[in-house]
């Protein structure tokens, strides 16, 4: 059986005021791209099941300066990403096709 996805906003600011922020943007990112698609710089509609969400965050966690790096996740009611209102060239993101993490 297959569990329902639940999605995402997530958002990212990372300090990159020094090598070592940078490299937390680098892994922040390289996180995010497993687990959801970016549609900015800085933010990516995830789609995952309640079972993933919990590995999810504790690599973020893992990962920031608690001091200085803020990332948020904004629950989404389902079906919202594929009803997103898109100005300019974005295009729909593929959310619920086959996806490799």
């Amino acid at each position: 059986m297959e569990s329902r996805l639940m999605e995402y906003l997530l958002t990212y600011d990372v300090d990159t005021t020094t090598p070592e922020g940078r490299r937390r943007l680098r892994q922040v990112a390289k996180t995010c791209e497993g687990y959801g698609i970016r549609v900015q710089k800085s933010v990516f509609e995830v789609a995952c099941t309640a079972a993933q969400l919990p590995a999810l965050k504790q690599k973020l966690t893992d990962i920031i300066d608690h001091t200085c790096d803020d990332i948020r996740l904004y629950r989404l009611p389902q079906g919202t990403l594929q009803n997103v209102e898109r100005l300019g060239r974005a295009e729909l993101a593929p959310h619920h096709g086959d996806h490799i993490l």
